[in-house]
């Protein structure tokens, strides 16, 4: 067979090719600001406190094209003696009353609502724990506090990043908390640390931490702070008023809001973003130059730390991040194709379910138009790939490209939600998810967790019930599956992680030790999260040896018994966005979590189960990476996600009911071949995504294709590899395709990404080999039979690729009977062989 291979090589690069699209760039300039439609001002309404900070309106006028650019609008004020207003648009509240603030552009108008509220009086200010902060001086200008004051100037800065002074060691003896998580260890940092040096209130401007930020002495971070800026000014002021750590009845920060929050580009423009941070007492503060700014795609559209969006050369979508003192909001950036594409042709495409509607409406925003329909036969190995893991017969494949019924599609999925392999399918998508460790957990449990989940599943158990007999599970390990789980996950905080990003996507794991650096979660979030798994007990042998190790018992109480690390503070149970709740003496903490999760209007169960499964089927969440759910981390199609969870919900969480709706769609039926609009696109849908396939998926595909069955220690002769249960079965092949080892910590999400070794493995693999050119093999029985060549390779181009070969390619694969020394056999080996190394076989169109 080895003197075929370059006639294989030739034959493997010509039967196909998987190419990953690449961005193109335009060298066309951003056009200006055509006539005007409509004008429009942010914020339309602007609570501000008399005496406090100007706040800036940001003037949008939309041209006849549909685009949005801020406008150089003029400005004027009805009432100058409560608010006036610069020619930037900065509003500069005055004193307690209403004032109507107008913007004219281009014969277009706009107004904003003004209402300045009376300041506060000045009070005496708090420190964390009395004493040291008190108001010693009355300084100069508005009264200033640590908390809503220095902290965001500190964190603009770049004072409390990992790189500097939050090292886990601190910087030249000052050391701060990663992303101000601690805020009052930060102030106590600050005024008593080094013996209380870094602040000076006789002469604040002489201060330690102002001259090292200013470089007036050296510092080995740079020039953080201008002297002449406003963040100097404030901190001087702090300093001189005594260095009050809060006010009392100081209003609380509630929230950020971002400005646009969504908005289309024409390529190579520049827009300015608005932070609007909103306070207890209702009013807001114009915090655009304290935040800090991080874009996720740089060549799409970068930010200056003003704010300042500027994008580039390329089509495409991608997020801004806004964060000020904990809190983020986005502003998403999306940038169509130079040429707008006609309503007409979207109104005119099939719409199977609402999965189409909400797709056309967001490709019709970036202007990709969806690709041709897939061919019969790339949608039967797809939905089959996809649904039930198994590669269709040649027999299946010609009885479905032969029937001529207009509704074979949809029989088909129907066939393929009753099929068995089914349930083997998902059940070796959720072990991956849930299965312990068997170093820790034991091998028996780990088999009944197996078993638990193939069981579920055949009876298409509802996704809800599922989840609370996982997460509610009881009694000795040895007898059912899910007691393991928490016999794997020992301590509440390793619980609360796992369940909050496998069955909410959420990633609570930072907020662990500090707060979130791209969320809103906190320590406090993360330990009130962990109390619901506090009152778990357990019996018996704790960790097991592998093999023959003694049960243990697993059973809840209702005592919450959870501090916070930092503060000491008792702390009550609440899920990510749910309410402190009080557990009932005879309840189990944990049936009170899953009470929350799976009701109808839980902001993150559905949402997450259906995300989860949408990747499954095309390649990638609608959230992606799947369980990183976060404001930093928008969908890309949030209508579409909502609706998926909604309909979920009402359907009583049947799995197969979402997974019929997902294959009906017009949208999983396109093909992955790109048109011109939409080549750049890998995220919103509008083709399908080429995908590696997952590795007991091809182990069993390489087998029924060349013939001799695979083995495996320890289960049945003829047993399949989606029937495996352990990755301590041993199989290079599973190895070399991205099995997951689950002596890690699950979940185990797997690397779909090709390799060198995978390559390798499929050219020079002894195993494969043997599979090839075996005396019971596809390949030996075709050329022994009455076959002619051509009905030789039409059979195995319906066993592999599940479609009938094209006449070059039967001209082509035909010339390996006529090749020096070939024979029969040997030519239909090598076809064989050049098929299972080609792209088409390897990956799922």
């Amino acid at each position: 067979m080895a003197k075929k291979v370059f006639l294989c090589g030739v034959l493997a690069a010509l039967l196909s090719a998987c190419t990953q699209p690449q961005k193109s760039a335009s060298p066309s300039a951003p056009p200006p600001l055509r006539a005007v439609t409509s004008l429009t001002a942010f914020p339309a309404e602007l609570p501000l406190r008399a005496g406090s900070a100007p706040h800036r309106i940001l003037v949008t006028g939309t041209d006849n094209d549909g685009f949005e650019r801020t406008a150089t609008a003029k400005f004027s004020s009805d009432n100058p003696a409560v608010a006036t207003v610069g020619p930037d648009g900065k509003v500069r509240p005055l004193s307690a009353g209403a004032a109507n603030i107008t913007a004219k552009f281009a014969g277009k108008s706009a107004s904003v609502k003004v209402t300045v509220l009376p300041n506060l009086p000045l009070t005496p200010a708090l420190s964390p724990g009395g004493g040291e902060g008190e108001d010693k001086s009355a300084g100069t200008g508005p009264q200033v506090s640590f908390v809503n004051d220095v902290m965001p100037i500190l964190s603009k800065a770049g004072c409390n990043s990992g790189s500097c002074h939050a090292k886990a060691d601190g910087q030249n003896g000052f050391k701060l908390t990663i992303f101000a998580y601690d805020p009052r260890a930060d102030y106590h940092s600050i005024i008593k640390g080094a013996r209380g040096r870094r602040v000076f209130p006789a002469f604040p401007e002489e201060s330690l931490l102002l001259r090292k930020a200013t470089l007036a002495v050296p510092h080995d971070g740079g020039l953080r702070i201008e002297r002449d800026s406003e963040e100097f000014r404030t901190l001087a002021n702090w300093i001189a008023q005594g260095m009050p750590y809060a006010r009392t009845n100081e209003p609380a920060l509630t929230g950020i809001e971002v400005f646009p929050k969504e908005r289309r580009y024409r390529r190579e423009s520049k827009q300015p973003l608005l932070i609007q941070a909103r306070y207890s007492d209702g009013a807001v503060r114009d915090v655009t130059e304290l935040a800090e700014y991080l874009s996720n795609d740089k060549s799409l559209v970068t930010v200056d730390d003003g704010g300042a969006l500027t994008v580039g050369k390329f089509s495409g979508e991608g997020v801004v991040v806004a964060r000020f003192l904990g809190r983020v909001a986005v502003s998403t950036v999306m940038v169509p194709s130079d040429r707008m594409l006609p309503a007409e042709q979207f109104a005119a495409l099939p719409v199977h379910n609402d999965i189409d509607r909400l797709v056309y409406q967001r490709l019709q925003k970036l202007g990709h138009l969806p690709s041709a329909l897939a061919t019969d036969a790339e949608f039967l190995r797809r939905a089959s790939l996809d649904t039930i893991g198994t590669l269709p017969t040649a027999e299946e494949a010609l009885a479905f490209l032969d029937d001529k019924s207009p509704d074979k599609r949809a029989k088909l999925i129907d066939r393929l939600l009753a099929h068995p392999a089914w349930a083997d399918h998902w059940a070796v998508k959720w072990g991956d998810l849930v299965r312990g460790n068997p170093f820790r957990v034991g091998v028996k449990p780990v088999f009944l967790m197996d078993q638990w989940l193939r069981d579920s599943f055949r009876q298409n158990k509802p996704y809800d019930q599922f989840v609370r007999e996982l997460l509610t599970a009881q009694g000795s390990t040895h007898k059912t599956g899910p007691p393991a789980l928490f016999r794997d996950k020992r301590t509440p905080e390793d619980a609360s992680g796992f369940v909050s990003q496998v069955f909410l996507g959420v990633r609570l794991e930072c907020a662990k030790c500090h707060h979130h650096p791209n969320e809103k979660w906190d320590q406090k979030d993360y330990y009130q999260f962990a109390a619901f798994f506090s009152g778990t007990r357990r019996k018996g042998q704790g960790i097991s040896a592998p093999i023959s190790g003694e049960p243990e018992y697993i059973w809840a109480t209702s005592t919450v018994a959870m501090k916070h690390p930092v503060t000491g503070e008792d702390l009550k149970p609440r899920a990510p966005d749910g309410p402190e709740v009080v557990i009932a003496a005879d309840r189990d903490p944990r049936a009170t979590l899953v009470d929350w999760m799976v009701h109808p209007e839980n902001p993150l169960f559905a949402r997450a189960a259906v995300n989860r499964v949408w990747n499954a089927f095309f390649g990638r969440g609608i959230v992606d990476p799947v369980d990183d759910f976060r404001a930093s981390n928008p969908p890309s199609n949030e209508p579409l996600l909502d609706w998926l969870a909604k309909d979920f919900v009402a359907h009583q969480f049947d799995l197969k009911h979402l997974m019929r709706t997902l294959l009906r769609s017009h949208t999983y039926q396109l093909s992955s071949a790109a048109n011109e609009t939409n080549v750049g696109d890998t995220k919103n849908y509008s083709r399908s995504y080429r995908r590696r396939l997952p590795a007991e998926v091809l182990l069993d595909a390489v087998t029924q294709v060349t013939g001799p069955r695979e083995t495996f220690t320890g289960l049945p002769e003829g047993s399949r590899a989606l029937q495996t249960w352990n990755n301590m079965l041993s199989s290079e092949f599973l190895d070399a395709f991205g099995r997951p080892n689950s002596s890690a910590e699950c979940p185990c999400e797997r690397d779909a990404r090709p390799s060198m070794v995978q390559a390798l493995h499929m050219m020079n693999s002894t195993k494969l080999n043997t599979k090839v050119i075996a005396t019971d093999g596809r390949a030996r029985l075709l050329a022994a039979s009455k076959a002619t060549e051509e009905q030789i390779v039409t059979d195995l181009y319906l066993s592999a690729y599940n479609r009938k070969p094209t006449s070059e390619e039967i001209a082509l694969a035909t010339k390996a009977f006529t090749a020096k020394d070939a024979t029969r056999q040997s030519a239909a080996e090598d076809i064989l062989w050049a098929l299972l190394n080609s792209a088409e076989f390897l990956f799922n169109h």
